[in-house]
């Protein structure tokens, strides 16, 4: 197995709704669907700031409910 699946995750835009705590935020896609997600390593790394209102890009699981934050855009 291969662990490393980048180009089967989703992509999609949105706007972060929500700062959590652990580093975790809600975020709106432009569909309209809510789901929870977090940021990505190199984000953490160069402490890229997100706040509620930001527009973000981010991977998608397969189940659709959970993210990753990539870039703010």
């Amino acid at each position: 197995m291969n662990g490393n699946n980048k180009a089967s995750l989703a992509r999609a835009e949105g706007i972060v709704e929500e700062a959590l705590p652990g580093l975790m935020f809600r975020v709106k896609l432009q569909d309209g669907q809510t789901l929870l997600a977090h940021l990505s390593g190199k984000m953490r790394l160069h402490r890229i700031r997100v706040l509620p209102g930001d527009r973000v890009s981010l991977e998608m699981s397969p189940d659709g409910g959970r993210g990753r934050i990539n870039r703010r855009l």
